[in-house]
This record gives C-alpha cells, sequence and structure tokens, in this order.
C-alpha cells in the first residue's frame, strides 16, 4: 500500500482584533504578532497602556487553536509548525493580504510591525512576501528564520530594527544568543538597537510604552 499527498484548495476565515480607533487623530499603526500559546485578545493587553487616541493595534490570529496544558479548558494558538510549512505559510499569507486589505491603514500613519517569540518569525516572513514598508520593525524574544537573507529586507531602507530580550530568557542558551545574533547582523548589519532587560521570557508593558516616547 502507497499513501498519497492530495492537495485541495477551499474557502476558509479567521478573525483578528483591534484596540482603539482608527482615525485621523492615529499616529501609529501597530500589526502585533502573539506567540505560541495566545490569543489575538489576550495578546492585546500588553499594548493597552499606549496613549489611546495616537495608537490603533491590529492583532492577527494564528490559526491552529489547540487547548493548553491537556486541561480542556484554556485555548491557545499556533503560527506553524514544521508539517507543510510552504503551505502553510502559503496560507498565512493570504490572511495576513486580507487582514491588510480590510484595513486600509493610511500611509500617513507610522506603521511598527511587532512579533513576540514565535510571532517574530511570522513578522519577518511576512515582510519578505509583501515587501510592506514598516517604520519600526520590533523582534521580541523570538528567533530568525534561517531561510531569511540580507536582499529580503533591503527595501527597508529607513526602518528602525529594533531587538528586545530578557537576560534570563528560558528559551536562549548563551549558543543560541550568539546563533541569534550573528543572524541579525547578518541581515541587517549595525542597523539594529538592543534592549535587554531584566527577566524572562515575557513580554513587558513598559518597554512597548517606550518605544514611542
Amino acid at each position: 500500500m502507497n499513501n498519497q499527498i492530495k492537495n485541495i484548495t477551499y474557502k476558509s476565515s479567521n478573525t483578528y482584533e483591534t484596540l482603539n480607533s482608527l482615525t485621523k487623530d492615529t499616529k501609529r499603526v501597530w500589526i502585533v504578532f502573539h506567540g505560541i500559546g495566545f490569543l489575538s485578545r489576550f495578546f492585546l493587553k500588553y499594548f493597552n497602556e499606549l496613549p489611546e487616541k495616537e495608537n490603533y493595534i491590529i492583532a492577527p490570529q494564528a490559526p491552529s487553536k489547540y487547548y493548553l496544558n491537556g486541561e480542556y479548558k484554556h485555548v491557545g494558538a499556533s503560527w506553524l509548525t514544521k508539517e507543510n510549512t510552504e503551505q502553510e505559510k502559503t496560507n498565512l499569507f493570504n490572511y495576513l493580504d486580507a487582514v491588510l486589505a480590510n484595513e486600509d491603514i493610511p500611509k500617513s500613519c507610522e506603521l511598527i510591525m511587532f512579533g513576540f517569540s514565535q510571532g517574530v518569525s511570522i513578522a519577518m516572513r511576512y515582510l519578505t512576501h509583501s515587501k510592506l514598508q514598516c517604520n519600526k520593525l520590533v523582534l521580541y524574544a523570538g528567533g530568525i528564520p534561517t531561510e531569511l537573507t540580507k536582499n529580503d529586507f533591503d527595501y527597508l531602507n529607513d526602518t528602525e530594527i529594533i531587538s528586545i530580550l530578557g537576560n534570563s530568557d528560558e528559551y536562549l542558551t548563551p549558543e543560541r544568543l550568539i546563533e541569534e545574533k550573528n543572524k541579525l547582523v547578518k541581515l541587517f548589519g549595525d542597523n539594529v538597537r538592543y534592549i535587554n532587560f531584566n527577566g524572562g521570557h515575557e513580554v513587558k508593558k513598559e518597554i512597548i510604552n517606550n518605544l514611542v516616547k
């Protein structure tokens, strides 16, 4: 018996959540990608201390949902796995294209791409797909996909690249820290601002708030 893998195409839908309102007073639009185990609505709480009138936050939702801790109570989600990665990336890009088309972000607004943990790889991969111009790219405690090259980001000439890490992040061994730093230098050279804080694999509201001061 020989197994065969077959593909089909079908329509699907997914949610995303926003915080605050997009108005003439909006100065900044954030597109924020949560980490594994989050839902978008809970991830938005880390951005609720930003000035409401000036900041509009868009939180896409990772499509693969599952019960956390095997208790069938709390639900989390994941963006990608090593299974059918290329196909799943295409599905994700189509979803994110639809989110941006639905929001129609004014060009007058500063655009901030923000990824936490697994969301870092999604933010970076989506930029290589969309060639979306952004003012800031915030890479918070996540790994950089190995397939990305400097040429993928050559179009981001005026983008501020910000790397944020906790000094006791349980997922970053000394060897991994060196590896990720080398990836950053390879992609962006000296055009990276490094922010380190006392803490582990966690999101700090005060750091997010300071990004726009």
